[in-house]
């Protein structure tokens, strides 16, 4: 019989996207939608660590709502793909259906980032594609995880909000129309 104790794996660490542009008729508009997923993302295998302000942002395509989006950082056990389909039960249960892209919706939750660095199967790409381009993923990320680096482009948090607001440069040459 050994006296040594069982060794427990370390927690990865994930930085999951939050959006609401459609109220919830349980529990209201979209920042409190954003509210009760944050509850419902504590389990006994996803431990909250932190999350961000809540925003309110433009919205992308068609819908003319305005969202609320936040970033929650969780520890868990889980794996990319144990987390995804977590994730999506989540959203069910909060009443989203699949359909037309960036359609209003009442729960939108994305794995941006994984401490375990990329991922990618038919299901899910960590990090996230499009999270580097998107100043309502990089806000909020930024005011909990300015320093964690994007695994492919080697840049920190702040570094990619700051490229994104950074001024354009003008080019002097031009001529006014």
């Amino acid at each position: 019989m050994s006296n040594a104790t069982p060794s427990r794996v370390p927690l990865a660490l994930y930085a999951i996207g939050l959006g609401s542009n459609r109220r919830h008729a349980r529990f209201g508009d979209p920042r409190a939608v954003l509210m009760a997923a944050l509850t419902a993302l504590e389990s006994d295998d996803i431990e909250p660590v932190d999350a961000s302000p809540i925003i309110a942002s433009e919205p992308i395509g068609p819908s003319r709502r305005r969202y609320a989006n936040a970033v929650a950082l969780v520890a868990s056990p889980l794996s990319p793909s144990e987390m995804l389909g977590r994730l999506q039960a989540i959203e069910a249960a909060f009443g989203r259906r699949t359909g037309q892209r960036w359609s209003a919706r009442t729960l939108d939750l994305d794995i941006l980032l994984w401490s375990g660095g990329t991922w990618a199967d038919r299901d899910l790409t960590i990090p996230h594609p499009a999270m580097a381009s998107r100043a309502f993923v990089l806000g909020p990320l930024r005011a909990i995880a300015p320093d964690w680096q994007h695994p492919l482009l080697g840049r920190s948090v702040r570094q990619l909000a700051a490229k994104l607001v950074r001024a354009k440069p003008v080019d002097r040459n031009a001529s006014a129309h």
